[in-house]
């Protein structure tokens, strides 16, 4: 299933979504070497994709120890010695001399690395997923909420979900990348504040049909899907902990407007 659009007209332009979108399309295609060769993969790309993507991306035992992976770590991940070359900044190929306790990227701040893994997607269909639900569900929460606290609800589930992943996965030594536990955050806000919303959304089952499904029941089909992916290189774990953690703040939020609704009566 994919939604397409959705029938919840905003009141104001979608600044902050639209930045978030431009950043992660420029960082995938200026920056990540995935994107740079997008269109033309070799196995030299795929070698830098994998310098760039572990000198940067959050790596849950790095997130653990507070600390970034030995050559030691990263060749028993990689299974072959050539991967110290990763580590060293050597073109792939290169023979480098093995020092099993230095730090692989020694400069890398594993802390900051959960905040750039949000940036970072592991392929175009990746990155062209994450965008068209980050469009269609983030311009309404951006609406209610405002620009700035919407930005800071936005970093905060992202955090929060790559945290989540950790927990469960803390000895994993494989890089996590995207912006899905971000925009599961926003998704779970959506359910919660607009979820009789009509969204039109592409499903796929042996042939393709267009249906208008009320955002309640597309967002928890999409939930229940996250328990059925948890293989495969999924962060499954970090989906549902931005939903959840989102559906809380959306609570939280329509409790509130809730309690000033009921109050303002008293206050006349």
């Amino acid at each position: 299933m994919l939604p397409l659009k959705d029938y919840n007209p905003t009141r104001r332009f979608a600044f902050v979504t639209l930045g978030l979108i431009a950043v992660s399309v420029a960082v995938y295609f200026f920056v990540e070497p995935a994107g740079r060769s997008s269109f033309v993969s070799t196995q030299q790309s795929s070698f830098q994709d994998a310098q760039f993507t572990l000198s940067r991306a959050a790596i849950p035992e790095e997130v653990v120890t507070g600390k970034p992976l030995t050559e030691a770590e990263v060749i028993d991940q990689y299974g072959t010695p050539n991967a110290a070359a990763l580590c060293q900044g050597a073109i792939q190929g290169a023979v480098v001399r093995v020092q099993p306790a230095r730090a692989c990227f020694p400069h890398k701040n594993v802390y900051l690395a959960v905040l750039y893994s949000m940036f970072l997607h592991g392929s175009l269909l990746h990155i062209g997923g994450n965008m068209l639900f980050l469009w269609i569900f983030g311009n309404n929460i951006e609406d209610r909420w405002g620009g700035l606290r919407y930005l800071v609800f936005y970093l905060v589930a992202g955090i929060v979900a790559t945290m989540a992943h950790v927990l469960i996965y803390h000895h994993s030594r494989v890089p996590v990348v995207g912006a899905s536990g971000a925009i599961a955050g926003v998704m779970g806000a959506y359910f919660v504040l607009f979820p009789n919303v009509r969204i039109r959304t592409l499903f796929l089952f042996f042939f393709i049909f267009f249906l208008d499904v009320r955002a309640k029941w597309l967002l928890l089909l999409w939930l229940a899907s996250q328990f059925l992916i948890n293989q495969g290189g999924v962060a499954w774990t970090a989906h549902v902990a931005g939903f959840v953690f989102g559906s809380l703040v959306g609570l939280i939020d329509r409790g509130g407007t809730a309690a000033r609704r009921r109050a303002e009566p008293a206050a006349r």
